[in-house]
């Protein structure tokens, strides 16, 4: 915020309770809330229910059962808060994902210790996103606090399983319903794009299964056989020669960041040909066997100006080149997800909103972006039909999913004030 200028009421509302947003954003990143497989969605919710509950909020606790990945071991827990004011008007909703990916290698500091240190606060979900989360509440009970007779709504949700698509979450809930633009008419999403960027939207995905197949055979005489991880190997020669420099020659429109995303991109995300792994402390040697099959996934990233059939025909056409050369060449591709792009328009009431309120805390324009990854506006686009939304949130998005993730708490601070203007400006006339 700039020194000189005076300060808002409301902004001086959340820097008197910045201790409590740290503290908030430390218990949160104490929840290891870990997908996969799902741990403790249950218990987050139930303190986000308690502490929005004190606020004047209603509460509901939701599982998303029958959705994919929820089990009675893992069920997938959701909370949907709302506060209704004094006069119809608008509803504007936060959503936040609770869960977090692995914890992985190279830490520093404790993963779910929630440690601050210079200005930081560090673990796993810090920036990605329990963070924002923590800044839109703070801003909400802000906001609140100044104009407790405000007219509309205010929902905050805290969703399951966005790292894993968002099914058991966010997409569960916009087939309930609970995004539709009768029900909500403005979606804010703080993920961790940058206090002073406004994300429009996202690329499109695609994720298949490409297989190979051949037939097994002793080791001693492989060419009694036909190896499925050869013709594998002709496939990624062909991915490599041809492919990826096709790919790297088309550029979006789309204001996506990093620059490198602004290209269709490719990525090679598991591959599994042969006998599968050994079992955990087993020492002994595999049996000499000719593998049978081999099994790679793709995840596709497309651009706004290409068509998901067109992409999805570009890999058979591959598929099919790649047979016309290799003798007894078989294979199958098989659909696993696919996402449209996403974008919505810089004119939208949300934009323009937190764009006016980006300038009065920060003192500049935002930066329009696009997310090089999807993330829950798919779902709150494609199924709840609600097109005014983005992604807006303290942190860096290059410290997601890495070892000693952390967020600012100036940054949070920062967006807890440009979230509370936003409510200002949509709900007080």
């Amino acid at each position: 915020m700039d020194a000189d200028r005076p300060q808002d009421p409301l902004l001086a509302e959340i820097a008197r309770r910045r201790d409590d947003l740290v503290t908030l954003t430390q218990e949160l990143i104490r929840i290891p809330t870990l997908n996969p497989p799902g741990r403790h969605y249950r218990d987050i919710c139930e303190y986000l229910d308690a502490r929005l509950r004190r606020a004047g909020f209603k509460t509901e606790l939701v599982r998303a059962t029958g959705a994919r990945a929820d089990s009675d071991r893992h069920p997938r827990w959701n909370i949907i808060a709302r506060r209704d004011g004094a006069r119809p008007g608008d509803c504007v909703h936060f959503n936040s994902h609770t869960d977090v990916v692995e914890v992985g290698h190279g830490w520093s500091v404790d993963p779910f210790g929630g440690e601050l240190r210079d200005g930081r606060v560090y673990g796993r979900g810090a920036c990605d996103m329990k963070g924002g989360l923590a800044a839109s509440i703070v801003a909400a009970e802000s906001f609140l606090a100044r104009h407790p007779d405000f007219a509309g709504a205010i929902e905050i949700s805290g969703t399951a399983d966005e790292e894993s698509g968002g099914y058991g979450g966010v997409a569960w809930l916009a087939e309930k319903g609970y995004f539709t633009p009768e029900r909500v008419q403005h979606v804010i999403i703080p993920e961790p794009l940058g206090k002073d960027r406004i994300c429009l939207g996202h690329r499109g995905v695609w994720w298949a299964e490409i297989e190979t197949q051949g037939r097994i055979a002793h080791g001693s005489m492989p060419f009694l056989g036909d190896c499925a991880v050869r013709h594998m190997g002709a496939v990624l020669e062909e991915i490599e020669r041809h492919l990826m420099p096709l790919l790297a020659s088309r550029r979006t429109a789309m204001p996506v960041v990093p620059e490198g995303a602004r290209h269709s991109t490719l990525n090679i995300n598991s591959i599994h040909g042969g006998e599968p792994e050994p079992e955990p402390g087993y020492d002994g040697f595999p049996a000499p066997c000719v593998p049978d099959r081999c099994r790679i996934v793709i995840d596709r990233r497309f651009l706004i100006e290409e068509d998901i059939a067109t992409v999805k025909a570009e890999i058979a056409a591959m598929m099919e080149h790649v047979k016309a050369e290799r003798p007894d060449f078989s294979y199958e591709i098989r659909d696993m997800f696919e996402v449209l792009p996403s974008m919505t328009a810089r004119e939208a009431p949300i934009v323009t909103s937190v764009a006016a309120a980006i300038e009065r805390v920060l003192a500049r324009a935002p930066e329009y972006v696009v997310s090089p990854g999807t993330y829950d506006q798919k779902h709150i686009d494609r199924i709840g039909r609600m097109h005014n939304c983005i992604a807006y949130g303290p942190g860096i998005l290059d410290l997601a999913h890495q070892p000693d993730e952390w967020v600012g708490i100036d940054d949070m601070v920062d967006s807890a004030g440009v979230m509370a203007l936003t409510l200002a400006e949509l709900l007080v006339r």
